[in-house]
């Protein structure tokens, strides 16, 4: 599947970068193949808008905010978070044609990321109850780019079977290489809710993170899917410890993704350093991202196409949803053009 060349994945919302990183200065990101240019408004909230000035193209990223409005570096247009143009210097009078704009979009401050959607939203951003829950604290883990498409990304969040193999320097037991069944997939409006177990070994860091002291434990794993590309993984271990992961692989181009990852834990800093969470679920990450950067791009939603087992059954179900989602929006195209 290229992303690019499905505009039904424009109606999702995309967590983009860290609100913080508007603080100082317009931003630039690619999404689905369209540059943006991103800043704060003058209300203090993210605004979005095309990377391109309707007058002769010049990059607005490369300009500063002025009034809550980006003024483009290379005559001093300014644009609104709507795309509209709120000022020419050059025109002696106030009235500025109505064709003088660019493509806005809606934009979101969310978990402190900026949340960007290209067209008329399908669903709401995802909830995560945890993030308002006093009991626990949030840690922001990663923001970097992979070589790696979203399903591809998304389908090994949902593989029980790679983990002894490819986490074998973390939590990884290659002497069970068998996975335990799933235990329930539950659909959602968004996505799917899988539930399941497994053991896995326990390191020295770990140990001090977990508080286990146990050379193996047991994880009780909740992973929820939000389509088309981001998931939680809500980890419960025997001592109570809750530790949830929030991914995103926000789809930069048909070949790389934006990864995106933060986590809620129901315990303290003086329990666990959060550099110390971040330190292993960076060792983690990194196996799966050497992996996932050989895999083709092009992840094909017909499951006939590729080789299958037991624990593929949360990617095959992707796949038939995303599939679903392609045929349905096609058919409504269809219709529009009939």
């Amino acid at each position: 599947m290229l992303i690019t060349q499905q505009p039904i994945l424009k109606r999702f919302w995309y967590p983009v970068m860290p609100i913080a990183s508007l603080q100082e200065a317009p931003q630039a990101f690619t999404l689905l193949g369209q540059p943006l240019v991103l800043w704060l408004d003058g209300d203090g909230k993210p605004a979005a808008t095309e990377d391109r000035c309707c007058h002769r193209s010049a990059q607005l990223s490369k300009g500063q905010v002025i009034d809550g409005n980006i003024r483009c570096p290379y005559h001093g247009w300014s644009f609104d978070g709507t795309g509209a143009c709120v000022k020419v210097p050059q025109l002696t009078t106030d009235h500025i044609p109505r064709t003088y704009k660019v493509s806005g979009y809606q934009c979101k401050e969310r978990y402190g990321y900026v949340w960007v959607c290209m067209g008329e939203p399908l669903h709401g951003l995802p909830d995560i109850p945890e993030a308002t829950d006093t009991g626990f604290r949030q840690i922001h883990e990663f923001y970097e780019t992979w070589h790696a498409s979203g399903l591809r990304i998304m389908e090994n969040s949902f593989d029980s079977a790679h983990g002894n193999f490819v986490h074998a320097r973390s939590w990884g037991d290659m002497s069970n290489p068998v996975p335990p069944p799933i235990d329930e997939i539950t659909d959602t409006e968004t996505g799917f809710l899988m539930k399941h177990w497994v053991e896995v070994l326990n390191p020295d860091l770990q140990k001090q993170n977990l508080g286990i002291a146990d050379e193996k434990t047991i994880r009780t794993n909740e992973r929820r899917w939000f389509m088309p590309f981001a998931r939680t993984l809500k980890i419960q271990y025997p001592n109570g410890l809750i530790h949830l992961i929030f991914s995103a692989a926000t789809p930069i181009d048909d070949k790389t993704s934006q990864l995106i990852q933060f986590c809620f834990r129901n315990d303290t800093e003086a329990d666990a350093k959060a550099a110390d969470v971040i330190a292993f679920d960076r060792t983690v990450t990194q196996e799966d991202r050497e992996i996932l950067e050989t895999t083709d791009y092009d992840a094909p939603l017909d499951i006939c196409q590729e080789q299958h087992m037991a624990s593929d059954k949360p990617g095959i179900l992707m796949r038939h949803k995303l599939a679903a989602l392609l045929k349905a929006h096609g058919e409504v195209e269809q219709r529009r053009q009939d």
